[in-house]
């Protein structure tokens, strides 16, 4: 069984005579062995958020810039910065991964 929360950890626990005496003879070892998910494999809000609020400072950033330089002021240092960084970690994601 594949436990992904702390109720299913629980419920486990409750109902399976052989994890709770095994939890008594080394807990650490038990729960290394338990098939407990990663939230970054299950979850895909995770990568929707992270992702969504990385184009939005992308966005936001060019907007800004071009907001200012229609005004004649200067764009900041710190918004350029934000911007290439947002591209950056946005590239990083998108990526395949090399295997």
């Amino acid at each position: 069984m594949k436990i992904e929360s702390a109720k299913e950890f629980k419920r486990e626990i409750v109902n399976n005579k052989a994890l709770q005496k095994a939890l008594k003879e080394d807990p650490v070892k038990a729960v290394e062995e338990m098939d407990i998910g990663n939230p970054l494999e299950r979850d895909v809000w995770i990568y929707r958020i992270v992702v969504s609020v990385l184009g939005l400072t992308v966005v936001l950033s060019v907007a800004g810039a071009i907001l200012l330089v229609s005004i004649d002021k200067k764009t900041p240092e710190v918004l350029v910065a934000l911007g290439s960084a947002a591209v950056g970690a946005l590239a990083g994601l998108l990526a395949p991964s090399p295997r």
